[in-house]
């Protein structure tokens, strides 16, 4: 029972023993003191006074005497005015921490039935994933992770954009200046090698640009008339008429291109259960369409082009289909949305995308719910602001973006330099060295991207993230490390430590604190997922490591004399551990057991 549920029930009993009558523990108002006061949780009593007839200073009184009377985990109380601030004795806190320490789940909260969609990645198979993508699947993974923590059932899905003129310009110029490279001839990796062509395109476009210019075109106009973009548009169309050469090459660089964002997503620890491909799905929303003409939500211009009026809903007119009847990106994602509530009686779905995309999910929540579905408004947008380097923006076109596999190797030789000059890592054997220098630079990114608010732009440091102190990933995984060590040096010298049978001690100040830190977990996994913001489980992991620091270095665990104590302290960091481990593995982070 959580401490503020405790308070009201014992004080439920209190007004039922003193003014004889009944009140549910649900509707009293009970919560943390507040610091400029003493006390731990505090009952706020104005309400009450209907029932005392009393003053709220009298009402408080005598609660709080009753309170201290019968409830030994209560040992005192003060009322200022209306609130009356309880203390609880030893007692309470060894209750609470023997309880928290006995639960194998602690922090997980109990299931809901309640059947959660989460899309996140979504790349382009042009080329490979980048910065903001790492931004896009850490925000999406994690949030996935949290809203499990929560008692949801998760699907994870992707779509992953595969058709499109964008595809086409990479295949347009592997056939001109390609020279038949595949990743195996070119020792790349496949995204990376259709990514290497996409620039090529461009760098094809901006010469041909420059000669109609040079000839005495507009620039402009120039743009329109580019040779290789005219062939681009006319291999889509060739692709859409199923030609089996562009068919054959698009589906073999396709290939590539997933083959290598798989490795990728392997590295960062993500994996989807349920992958869509546009070139599967950019047909889906057509009969919606029909439905929403039939229902008089649509209406169509006389060259055929299809609407949807948002005026009075202070947008402006959307365009659903085209005059030469072909459809655009949010009717794909009308009938997407429709399939997949449907297929997984979905009770909500969330889109991780970036902020440019507000309007786009604002119109398609606006235009599901006019076409009558109920579930339009279980949608939500998780809008993220956008990541950059101290170097600044990215741009595909022009080959500037910072390559999420290439951030990956920077990051594990970040982590390798720092532990290097550190020292920390000094006593280890090589192989164990490698397999950590992985797990911190990847700890590092994971948590500096995180424990930023989702809707704020960030600027990532690598350098800045591996720093072994501060509010950061590896200072974390430090501190478990630390924990574990003090744990196996209590084993070689013959210490033993069961949850079972803990004894009843008198626990310091900083002690009290840690309980109540670890407390918190689950209104933190509550909040955080209500919130859709795993910063909250990342903040949180670091003000426990913090707190333990601070009592590590004024409390020696292991010169603890009194076995009681001993055992109830090494309980007490086994526990912390345990929940470090719950609230990193949210953020798909890995803590090791020594550093």
């Amino acid at each position: 029972m959580t401490p503020d549920m405790f308070i009201a029930s014992k004080a439920s009993e209190a007004i039922k023993a003193l003014y004889n009558t009944e009140v549910e523990p649900s509707t009293l108002q009970v919560g943390v003191t507040r610091k400029e006061f003493e006390g731990d949780y505090t009952l706020v009593v104005f309400p009450l006074l209907r029932i005392s007839r009393s003053t709220p200073e009298n009402t408080g009184k005598a609660i709080g005497d009753w309170l201290v009377a019968n409830v030994p985990e209560i040992s005192g109380f003060n009322c200022v005015k209306g609130f009356l601030n309880l203390l609880f004795s030893n007692l309470y806190w060894n209750e609470l921490f023997s309880e928290i320490a006995r639960d194998g789940n602690f922090g997980y909260l109990p299931e809901t039935g309640k059947n959660v969609m989460i899309e996140f990645s979504s790349p382009n198979t042009n080329k490979p994933l980048h910065l903001g993508h790492i931004r896009n699947n850490l925000l999406g993974d994690s949030v996935s992770r949290l809203l499990k923590a929560s008692g949801n059932n998760v699907i994870k899905t992707t779509l992953v954009n595969d058709r499109g003129v964008h595809i086409c310009k990479s295949m347009l110029a592997w056939q001109k200046v390609g020279n038949g490279a595949t990743p195996e001839s070119s020792g790349k990796k496949g995204d990376h090698l259709v990514g290497d062509m996409y620039v090529a395109f461009n760098d094809i476009f901006t010469k041909e640009v420059n000669e109609l210019v040079a000839a005495g075109m507009d620039k402009e106009q120039a743009k329109k008339e580019a040779p290789c973009l005219k062939e681009a548009h006319e291999m889509l169309q060739k692709w859409e008429a199923g030609d089996p050469e562009v068919r054959d090459l698009w589906a073999r660089m396709n290939k590539w291109v997933l083959d290598g964002f798989e490795e990728t997503y392997k590295s960062l620890g993500v994996s989807f259960d349920k992958v869509y491909y546009e070139s599967q799905t950019y047909l889906l929303g057509k009969s919606l369409v029909q439905k929403g003409l039939d229902m008089g939500v649509f209406v169509q211009d006389p060259d055929g082009s299809v609407w949807c009026d948002l005026t009075q809903d202070g947008l402006d007119r959307k365009l659903l289909l085209r005059s030469d009847g072909t459809s655009v990106y949010i009717t794909q994602d009308l009938g997407t949305a429709e399939r997949r509530f449907a297929e997984y009686n979905l009770d909500s779905h969330v889109y991780v995308v970036g902020d440019e995309q507000n309007y786009h999910f604002q119109v398609l929540k606006l235009i599901l719910g006019k076409l009558g579905f109920s579930w339009a408004e279980n949608i939500f947008h998780l809008s993220y602001g956008m990541v950059e380097l101290p170097e600044g923006k990215m741009k595909s076109r022009e080959g500037t973006v910072v390559d999420a596999d290439d951030l990956i190797q920077k990051m594990y030789e970040e982590a390798k330099a720092t532990s290097e000059e550190s020292g920390k890592l000094a006593d280890l054997p090589e192989e164990e060295k490698e397999k950590l220098y992985h797990m911190i630079g990847l700890g590092a990114l994971k948590y500096f991207i995180i424990k930023v608010d989702p809707k704020k732009t960030m600027l990532f440091n690598p350098k800045e993230s591996i720093d072994f102190n501060g509010n950061t990933g590896p200072f974390i995984q430090y501190t478990h490390a630390r924990i574990r060590s003090i744990l196996r040096k209590a084993a070689e010298r013959g210490v033993t430590y069961s949850i079972d049978g803990l004894p009843t001690v008198e626990l310091s100040a900083k002690e009290i604190r840690l309980i109540k830190l670890l407390n918190l977990f689950p209104s933190k996994v509550a909040e955080g997922a209500g919130a859709y913001s795993p910063a909250v489980i990342a903040n949180y992991a670091y003000d426990l490591a913090k707190e333990f620091n601070q009592y590590y270095h004024e409390t020696p665990i292991l010169k603890e004399e009194d076995p009681a104590m001993l055992q109830a302290r090494l309980v007490l960091i086994d526990t912390l551990s345990a929940v470090l481990r719950r609230a990193m593995g949210i953020l798909g982070i890995e803590l090791p057991e020594r550093m």
